[in-house]
């Protein structure tokens, strides 16, 4: 019997669709770069700019290798704005718990007792093991999946205006086509970071609901039962 190959991970099945984004923002760079060339040449343009390709390729390369400095956490503080406490999760119960109408907060409080968490670290700490228990659901996955994908392509955004656009600073003229490209890379920069956050926030939330809409099982009490005395002969 052959062994079946093992499920891929969401971060590598996101990989191709992230790999496309760092090829279609390549193409908009060499694009922009050849403006000159194809208004006086047309498509020509675009092969006779080739050597303009090289600043372009160091960018590429310089762009992936700082993504590997890119901790998650690094990504969540540029996703949710926030330099302590970044992540949704911190804010589960004070925040989304109460405000998403999805969720039953009376069954999360019974299932969770006195342990119902107060400050963010235990915040995080319990929505983070609703996870864990949840995280094979349908519903759970694809916001899942969702999220990490939109927090790295935030984070290339981000790697993308520093990168690309120091690269630009060398490739393109005039001056108005670089000031069109730089604004193309912030608004992209701003779109993808303020989508991850949607998909975050959403993702916590979904927990939440999923967790508090699941039957409750009842505490095991630990008590032995009794065994009835044998009665003794006279």
């Amino acid at each position: 019997m052959t062994k079946e190959a093992p499920p891929k991970s969401l971060k590598d099945q996101n990989r191709a669709a992230l790999w496309t984004t760092i090829a279609a923002n390549l193409a908009a760079l060499y694009g922009f770069s050849q403006y000159e060339a194809m208004s006086t040449m047309g498509l020509k343009g675009l092969v006779a700019g080739a050597t303009g390709l090289v600043p372009m390729a160091v960018a590429l390369i310089a762009t992936t290798l700082a993504n590997g400095f890119l901790s998650a956490e690094t990504k969540a503080r540029l996703v949710f704005l926030r330099w302590r406490h970044a992540l949704p999760g911190h804010r589960a119960f004070s925040v989304f718990a109460v405000a998403d109408p999805r969720i039953d907060v009376e069954a999360l409080r019974k299932l969770l007792g006195k342990g119902w968490p107060t400050i963010p670290e235990d915040e995080n700490r319990v929505w983070y093991r609703f996870f864990k228990e949840t995280e094979n659901d349908p519903v759970i996955l694809r916001a899942h999946r969702e999220f990490l994908f939109t927090r790295d392509y935030a984070g290339f955004a981000a790697l993308f205006l520093v990168m690309f656009g120091a690269a630009a600073a060398f490739t393109l003229r005039p001056a108005s086509v670089l000031a069109v490209y730089l604004a193309f890379l912030v608004l992209q920069l701003v779109i993808a970071r303020h989508v991850a956050a949607t998909y975050g926030n959403r993702l916590v939330c979904t927990v939440l609901a999923r967790r508090g809409a699941a039957p409750v099982k009842a505490p095991a009490s630990g008590r032995k039962t009794p065994r009835k005395e044998q009665s003794k002969a006279p």
